[in-house]
């Protein structure tokens, strides 16, 4: 027998070392509060669910009022409350219909392995048409299955409709103070108003979606909110020591507040500007005005000005970016510490920072 070199047990190691890579936990996001929170959870869920459905049990076995798929709902409901497949809906009508196709096919052909596919092959098939597809309804369909004929039509409604109702009831309370928002509403990402040539679009997310030709289990709102963080971070370090004083245009056209309309709309035409600031006595800016609020006639300038919206020179020049995506703004006007004018930066500027990172 050939004797292990010190090179062959290193490799050994790494390759064991690969394998149990396969065994370990991949879930995103996941720390150890989190999973202690998840098992609280599910531990105080279940038995509160089991306690509260025996009740209804007048025959002295409110263990057969505690459906199995419950268990497997409870991971879902407490480890992954941020899951598509975990929410209300779902849980609830995932259960209580897949429960019900495997009791109409306990109703209608004899028990065997064929119709044990059928019935979750139906509760599937059912689940993604009213979508509320929930893993544990799987289960839930062997559960009607087994059943049997002999069972009441009510069934799927008691206990499996009642488990549920009250599982999702304690997930709802448990989050109210775990941290977690449950139900889990994704937020819609900030819509930009102008769109930036180096972003990615919505039809872009949906077309990479696509071509992966697999389903993920995070809401699409989600997904786009993370990756615009991802990208908001990535250009940031791209440019992380830029501020607005290094790309900002100094000498700002600025109007008083006590300028006739017409000498103000005079100034923007002559100077091509879409935005002035106006100043108030002590040289502050006290807001903006454009051509499009000065088309309406024989209103002052207090009345026809909107909010200014200004940066300081040590802001960094990544964080203009929402204000001309999302927010709109055609000009950010750099302010001191007093609000009074040292320059402005615009979308051109932007741009033309990001053609030299480029080039």
């Amino acid at each position: 027998m050939k004797p292990l070199r010190p090179n062959d047990i290193s490799e050994v190691i790494v390759s064991e070392s690969s394998r149990l890579k396969l065994f370990r936990p991949i879930l995103a996001g996941a720390n150890l509060r989190d999973r202690t929170l998840a098992c609280t959870g599910a531990l105080a869920g279940i038995a509160l669910t089991g306690l509260i459905c025996g009740f209804a049990a007048t025959d002295g076995q409110q263990a057969l009022w505690l459906v199995p798929p419950m268990g497997a709902s409870a991971v879902l409901l407490f480890a992954v409350p941020a899951s598509p497949m975990a929410q209300p809906w779902p849980a609830i009508g995932g259960n209580t219909l897949s429960a019900l196709v495997g009791l109409l096919v306990a109703h209608t052909m004899p028990l065997s392995a064929l119709s044990a596919g059928l019935a979750v092959g139906a509760a599937i098939g059912l689940m993604s048409l009213l979508r509320c597809l929930h893993p544990p309804g799987g289960a839930a369909a062997l559960v009607g299955l087994f059943a049997g004929a002999s069972s009441s039509y009510a069934f799927p409604l008691l206990p499996v409709g009642l488990n549920a109702v009250v599982l999702v009831a304690s997930a709802w309370i448990y989050h109210r103070f775990s941290g977690h928002s449950y139900p889990h509403v994704a937020a819609p990402p900030a819509k930009a108003k102008n769109e930036l040539p180096w972003t990615f679009s919505r039809t872009d997310l949906a077309a990479a979606l696509d071509r992966t030709g697999e389903t993920f289990d995070i809401d699409v709102n989600d997904l786009e909110r993370l990756l615009r963080e991802m990208e908001q971070k990535a250009l940031a370090r791209s440019y992380r020591d830029l501020t607005c004083a290094d790309i900002m245009h100094a000498g700002v056209v600025a109007a008083p507040l006590a300028m006739p309309l017409d000498e103000v709309r005079a100034l923007l035409v002559q100077h091509d500007v879409r935005r002035l600031p106006l100043l108030d006595d002590d040289g502050r800016i006290v807001g903006a005005i454009g051509l499009r609020e000065l088309a309406t006639p024989g209103e002052a300038l207090e009345v026809l000005m909107t909010a200014a919206v200004t940066a300081s020179p040590e802001t960094p020049a990544v964080g203009l970016l929402d204000r001309f995506a999302v927010d709109g703004a055609h000009a950010v006007f750099i302010v001191d510490a007093a609000g009074r004018p040292l320059g402005v930066v615009t979308e051109a500027d932007w741009l033309a920072v990001l053609r030299r990172g480029l080039a």
